[in-house]
């Protein structure tokens, strides 16, 4: 069962001084970069560089002062960045601290989604 499960798994270890790309989709994005098609934004923010190691699986990244995100993040959360023809946003999504929130139902229906009817609102 492990040989099944270490198949596809791969190491990670980046050095320090190296520069790497940022995964934000596990964390709350939507209270940093609240937009209303979430399936549009980036999958991965950089690069930053590497400041120092923490622990086996852990990396203090050098982020903007502005960011709003922790600077130590998982192995897993990271990617290389494959150097300067490697073009990405590099600026954290700002944060809109003025939410959007809906005030009244204006009109309600139901649809069929296979058996079932399925409410939708318009607010």
């Amino acid at each position: 069962m492990k040989d099944q499960a270490d198949k596809k798994r791969s190491d990670r270890v980046f050095q320090v001084g190296d520069s790497v790309l940022m995964k934000l989709q596990p964390y709350v994005q939507s209270s940093v970069a609240p937009r209303a098609h979430h399936k549009l934004l980036f999958k991965f923010y950089g690069p930053f560089k590497i400041l120092e190691r923490i622990g086996p699986s852990a990396y203090r990244l050098q982020l903007p002062p502005h960011s709003k995100i922790h600077p130590v993040l998982h192995v897993s959360q990271l990617k290389k960045a494959l150097g300067p023809h490697c073009q990405v946003q590099s600026d954290l999504p700002p944060v809109d601290s003025q939410l959007a929130i809906p005030v009244r139902v204006l009109q309600r229906r139901f649809c069929q989604a296979g058996e079932r009817a399925v409410p939708q609102g318009l607010i």
